[in-house]
């Protein structure tokens, strides 16, 4: 699995019934390899602790997801980068050309400057790999503060979905590259019905994650 997503070629999708079984299993496996307990949410407190983060490729060219592996490597260093920058998080998704993040910080700008050095060192490994020195790979990322428990849970609910939203599985836990398995697991499928019910995406993301 290679080529899954051809960088040249934006428009091309990700979907899971495309792949073959072997290439299924290998995605589930690096899930359940990364597999990270579910933070369950603080209650909630006003002011700039809680945030919904977003990046993309440059031009939402499917960069990361040129490779299986690229995507695999990417999540961990994501995960392990927001850790080491002493936040919380809450929910996350890496898709093929962008991802989402729901976190709790201490200090925002520590944080969004840990994620540019990332994406820096990112840029430079994967530009080298496909011989496309100078290429731009990131967009900055943009922060939304959280200011309500129903936002909170909206957000949330948002970026579990988002993998069906973009058309690439049918149901949350297929995705490979998300903490909705954990979330899943963590308050039963049950809760998460309630949860999806009271607090609905509506159009949430509409205009800007496309």
């Amino acid at each position: 699995m290679n080529n899954v997503l051809n960088p040249n070629l934006p428009t091309l999708m990700y979907r899971w019934r495309k792949l073959s079984q072997e290439d299924q299993a290998s995605l589930l496996q690096a899930r359940q390899v990364m597999q990270r307990p579910w933070h369950s949410p603080p209650h909630f407190v006003e002011g700039p602790a809680l945030f919904h983060l977003t990046a993309a490729c440059f031009e939402h060219a499917s960069i990361v997801g040129h490779r299986l592996e690229r995507m695999r490597a990417f999540s961990g260093a994501l995960l392990d980068t927001l850790a080491e920058a002493g936040t919380t998080t809450h929910a996350w998704c890496l898709l093929p050309n962008h991802y989402h993040l729901l976190v709790k910080v201490l200090d925002l700008k520590p944080v969004l400057a840990a994620l540019g050095r990332l994406h820096g060192r990112s840029s430079f490994e994967w530009n080298g790999e496909d011989a496309a020195r100078g290429r731009k790979v990131w967009s900055a990322p943009a922060d939304r503060a959280i200011r309500n428990d129903a936002h909170f849970w909206a957000t949330l609910n948002y970026i579990h979905h988002n993998p069906v939203r973009h058309g690439y599985v049918d149901q949350w836990q297929d995705w490979a590259f998300s903490s909705a398995v954990d979330y899943l697991a963590a308050v039963g499928r049950e809760e998460a019905v309630r949860v999806w019910k009271a607090y609905p995406i509506l159009d949430y993301g509409a205009g800007w994650d496309d």
